[in-house]
């Protein structure tokens, strides 16, 4: 069975951090491209940061470089989202994804195949 099971996520407050952790069972993340998407209400769902197989490359939106960093861990084949100096502005679902058929800097959440569960993160005082 393919899955993303995420965890992390929760209230934290402007200028606090938080890591969101992402596990894949029948996938092997090093062969795909993986993501951290988020989404509000109304909203399309917009890609925060992305990774190529094999750490290629790397892309972050511009209204999180230099807070967030993505990291992949081969040997526990899991994901991470690191996001410091979170603002008020970063409160969404985050949902970690993973692309099957992996093409260069692909940050459109419509190329990608398999989802976590999302999970909320709400920045506030």
């Amino acid at each position: 069975q393919l899955e993303l099971a995420q965890s992390g996520g929760g209230l934290v407050q402007p200028g606090g951090s938080l890591r969101l952790s992402c596990t894949a069972s029948g996938l092997i993340m090093d062969n795909l491209n993986i993501g951290w998407f988020r989404q509000v209400p109304g909203k399309q769902r917009e890609a925060v940061s992305c990774m190529g197989r094999a750490n290629e490359w790397a892309y972050y939106a511009d209204s999180v470089k230099g807070r967030f960093s993505i990291l992949r861990d081969s040997a526990k084949n899991m994901v991470y989202l690191d996001m410091n100096q979170l603002k008020p502005d970063d409160t969404a679902v985050y949902y970690c994804a993973a692309e099957r058929l992996p093409s260069p800097m692909s940050t459109k959440f419509q190329t990608y195949d398999y989802w976590g569960q999302g999970t909320q993160v709400t920045v506030s005082s």
